[in-house]
Parts: structure tokens; C-alpha cells; sequence
């Protein structure tokens, strides 16, 4: 298969954005890849449907919070290509369920029955993983196929728009930091709101009203979490 026969299912409004940064050979990278598993019968997580759903449910214009995870749910049928969500109707994951514990008590009383993320999304939240895809009951399968290329290009693009807020949680995503220029973005940094590792200084970070008080600083509408 040549790379002409690859479609890369990015939105045009990130597509335009990317390529300044990235060459089309580093974006059909991964991409290979996972066609290279499929034709082998290997199981990789999200669909091709829902990779890069993240882009298409939050624009490049619209991206006001970036919230960064690892690696998709390595399960059938549980990652939908938003970090840290999962479909309506889904078990909620004990990441997703600590994240919940910690808006409950920042912000007061929620609705926490879905772990469906979508509405974050679609109000400028950028749900991104440092990975798109990943192997059946394999984490980190998939970190070194050419993911970062793609992530590190789409972390610079939203530095350059200025007045972003980045929520970096665990020592991968806090890795990306030296990415970001702090003169115009904001960082918020915590522990994984991994069951491992959330005790240490996740809850009680209180990311969630100090992202809305820094929108409402820049006449910028707050996420309802």
C-alpha cells in the first residue's frame, strides 16, 4: 500500500495547521503501522472510525483547554479516541472515577453517571493522548510508532495561539512542558489520577475551578465540567 492509499482522518482546520510543523511522511507513520498490525489480525484500539476523534470533536480555533493523557483504554470496546473517556453506557475506568471525586469536590455536586467525555470536547477541552492507538491488553505498545512526532507538532501549534491552558497530569505529560511557552500559556500540573497515584497531590489540585478562573480572566466562557 502506498501512502496515497492512506487517509488521514484529521479535521482540514487541524490538517493545515500540522502540516506547518510536520511532514506528510511523519503523520502516515503511525498510520502504517496500524495498518501493518491490522493485516496481521493483531487487535489495536480505537477503531480507525474514532482515532481522531479528539481533533474532530474539538477544533484547532475552538481549543482552549488541553487535558493530556497517556495511552487509549486497552480494552475491547473501551477507548472512543477521547483521553479518558469512554462511551455512555461503558464502565467508568478508576482514572475517569478519581477525575470525577476531584471535580465533586472542587466544584460542588455533578452528574457523573457517563464517562462519556464528549461535552468537554465540544467546548474547546482537547482530550489528547501522547498516544492515538494501542494493542489489545498492551499498554504502551504503541508509544514508539510515531505518535510523539504527531503529538509534539499539535502541542506547538496550540502554544502558538497564546492564552491556553494545559493540564499536564503524571511525569509523562508534565515531560511535555518544555514545549509550551509559559510568557502566554498557562500550566496547571499534577499527579495521575491513576488509583496508584492519585493520593499523592491529584485530589486537592482544584485544576477545574482554576481553569475556569483563568478563562473568566481572559473573557473566556468557563468549561461545565
Amino acid at each position: 500500500m502506498s501512502n496515497k492509499d492512506i487517509k488521514i482522518d484529521l479535521p482540514s482546520n487541524w490538517l493545515i495547521e500540522l502540516r506547518k510543523s510536520i511532514s506528510l511522511d511523519d503523520l502516515l507513520k503511525p498510520l502504517e503501522h496500524i495498518i501493518e498490525d491490522r493485516v496481521a489480525d493483531i487487535r489495536v484500539f480505537p477503531s480507525d472510525a474514532d482515532m481522531f476523534n479528539a481533533f474532530k470533536m474539538c477544533s484547532f480555533e475552538s481549543t482552549k483547554v488541553v487535558l493530556f493523557g497517556q495511552d487509549p483504554y486497552h480494552q475491547e470496546g473501551v477507548a472512543n479516541g477521547l483521553a479518558f473517556s469512554v462511551n455512555s453506557g461503558k464502565k467508568i475506568p478508576a482514572s475517569l472515577r478519581n477525575i470525577y471525586k476531584e471535580i465533586e469536590s472542587d466544584l460542588g455536586s455533578l452528574d457523573c453517571s457517563s464517562g462519556d467525555l464528549k461535552s468537554w470536547a465540544y467546548q474547546g477541552v482537547l482530550l489528547l493522548n501522547s498516544a492515538l492507538s494501542v494493542v489489545q491488553s498492551r499498554p504502551g505498545s504503541h508509544a514508539e510508532i510515531g505518535w510523539d512526532k504527531l503529538i509534539n507538532s499539535v502541542i506547538s501549534s496550540i502554544n502558538l495561539k497564546g492564552d491556553v491552558i494545559f493540564l499536564l497530569w503524571g511525569a509523562h505529560a508534565i515531560s511535555k512542558r518544555n514545549l509550551i511557552d509559559e510568557k502566554v500559556n498557562h500550566v496547571l500540573t499534577a499527579p495521575h489520577p491513576s488509583p496508584l497515584s492519585a493520593y499523592r497531590g491529584f485530589f486537592g489540585c482544584r485544576h477545574f475551578s482554576k481553569t475556569n478562573k483563568l478563562l473568566a480572566a481572559k473573557n473566556i466562557a468557563p468549561v461545565i465540567w
